[in-house]
């Protein structure tokens, strides 16, 4: 007589956590390991020596301001883009919003591909921009256009979800009190959106740090005009293996940084 052997509720709990254990363990290491086996690739002094090397720090600058300008660029045109979409009903709403989300999985070469295409010199855009003697492919204007490109939508997605998240019984009472839409809005719904506008800056900023496949397409490679660090990173791994670690490991402090400042901000604005 054949036996069969019933597990419980218990047993088949058991089980499941140590599936997922293992699975999430798995998952973690293939994450963490990579990182880690970068950071200890090479002892901090040589590090620090590559990072001193004027051509690293010159793309290190080139990088910080444009990714600035791109998310100062983010905010002025995204957030009006994120309030219209979170407030607003009106045909081809939905077309607007998959607009905004392609980008982020867009390859971003089709995006330089796209960029060079409407701006370039014979682009859709780019002939008639000759008549006034402005070139825009291969400059610091296109690396801060491939940057907002790609980078915008993290904000205004972010942007658009505090908004839906907000109570406008806040906006409403505001109103009643005889406050103007607009001083409603600067003093009633943006601080009231603060976490999501922290996480959408530093998801903006930080995906404009490391854009590399639009850049090198609608921008080039030009030490100090064009050069960023993830440029760098790709050019010196070719010949110098030092170097393009020093690059690697600083654009990874920075962007874990951040993630890591949002994370703590966001705890902070919940414990209040």
């Amino acid at each position: 007589m054949k036996k069969y052997v019933v597990l419980n509720n218990s047993h088949w709990g058991w089980l499941v956590k140590i599936i997922t254990v293992i699975l999430t363990s798995l998952f973690f290491l293939f994450l963490g390991v990579p990182l880690v086996g970068l950071l200890f690739r090479e002892t901090p002094a040589v590090i620090w020596n590559e990072i001193l090397q004027p051509d690293i720090f010159q793309a290190l600058q080139l990088s910080v301001v444009t990714t600035t300008v791109s998310t100062l660029l983010a905010i002025l045109f995204g957030l009006p883009a994120a309030y219209v979409l979170a407030r607003r009903r009106f045909f081809g709403r939905g077309l607007l919003e998959t607009l905004i989300t392609l980008p982020t999985v867009l390859p971003p070469v089709v995006a330089g591909v796209a960029l060079l295409l409407t701006f370039g010199r014979m682009g859709l855009l780019g002939r008639y921009l000759e008549f006034f003697n402005i070139s825009i492919p291969f400059t610091t204007t296109a690396v801060i256009m491939a940057q907002t490109f790609v980078a915008a939508p993290f904000f205004v997605n972010s942007a658009k979800a505090g908004l839906e998240q907000l109570d406008q019984r806040y906006e409403l009472a505001a109103y009643t009190l005889r406050a103007s839409p607009v001083y409603t809005f600067f003093r009633v719904t943006l601080p009231l959106i603060r976490p999501a506008l922290l996480s959408g800056i530093g998801l903006c900023w930080a995906r404009a740090l490391g854009e590399f496949g639009a850049t090198i397409t609608f921008a080039g490679n030009f030490p100090g005009v064009t050069q960023t660090m993830p440029i760098a990173v790709y050019i010196a791994s070719e010949s110098d293996l030092d170097k393009s670690i020093a690059l690697a490991v600083v654009l990874l402090a920075v962007s874990f940084g951040i993630l890591l400042t949002l994370r703590l901000s966001q705890r902070v604005q919940k414990s209040r």
